[in-house]
């Protein structure tokens, strides 16, 4: 199956009308074209927080966030994260499937 950058855009849309109303309105706001510089600010904050991880309030999960935020305004990163979450469900799926067995 081939992997495209428009099944990564598929895959937050569906994501953030999961998310509670005043989630997916911030999400939805950020995602708009005019907030590239924010977006790209937030971004970059959050990969170099995830690089620091190793202090308090800094984590690993800021990595993935930030890079998912750069790949709005990256096409060449849409197609990467989307293969990553495809990798992470199906690992999901077998350790769900281990666990019941």
């Amino acid at each position: 199956m081939t992997v495209t950058a428009a099944d990564w855009d598929a895959r937050v849309t569906r994501l953030s009308k999961k998310m509670p109303d005043s989630l997916r309105k911030a999400v939805d706001w950020l995602r708009e074209p005019s907030r590239l510089w924010i977006r790209l600010i937030a971004a970059v904050l959050l990969i170099l927080g995830g690089i620091f991880s190793i202090l308090p309030v800094l984590g690993l999960w800021m990595l993935p966030l930030g890079l998912a935020l750069l790949a709005q305004d990256v096409p060449a990163l849409k197609v990467p994260m989307e293969k990553a979450a495809r990798w992470i469900e199906a690992k999901w799926a077998q350790f769900q499937a281990w666990r019941k067995s």
